[in-house]
C-alpha cells in the first residue's frame, strides 16, 4: 500500500528515501482512481528500496504549490529528493514499472565517486 505524503511529512520523506515516487490524486478524479491499482503495487513490488507515496491535490496545497502540479494524475519521481521525471494522466501499471526500473539502472550504472 503506498504511503500517504502530507504537507506535513513530506521533507522527511524526502530526505530519508534515495528514490520516491508520489502520486498527485484527488477522490472525485475518475484518471486518478484508473491509476491507484498501480501505483499500490509499485508500492508493494518495490517495497524497502522506493517510497511510494499518494498526496490527495486537494488537502495539501503546498506540496502541489512546490512542484506546480495542475492537472492529475500527475506522477513524480524522485532522486536524491529531487524531481527526475515526471508522468500525466493515467498510464498502464507496465509505464510506472519502467520508469521506475530505469532510475534503478541509472544508480546502477553510475560509477562511485573516488577522492
Amino acid at each position: 500500500m503506498a504511503l500517504e505524503v502530507t504537507d506535513g511529512n513530506f521533507e522527511a520523506l524526502r530526505r530519508s528515501n534515495k528514490f520516491m515516487v508520489l502520486d498527485f490524486w484527488a477522490e472525485w478524479c475518475g484518471p486518478c482512481r484508473m491509476i491507484a491499482s498501480a501505483i499500490d503495487a509499485l508500492a508493494t513490488k518495490y517495497d524497502g528500496r522506493v517510497a511510494v507515496g499518494k498526496v490527495n491535490v486537494d488537502a495539501n496545497n503546498e506540496i502541489v504549490a512546490l512542484f506546480g502540479v495542475r492537472n492529475i494524475p500527475t506522477v513524480l519521481f524522485f532522486k536524491d529528493g529531487e524531481v527526475v521525471d515526471r508522468m500525466v494522466g493515467a498510464a498502464p501499471e507496465s509505464s510506472f514499472v519502467e520508469k521506475v526500473e530505469s532510475l534503478i539502472a541509472k544508480e546502477a550504472e553510475t560509477p562511485p565517486h573516488s577522492s
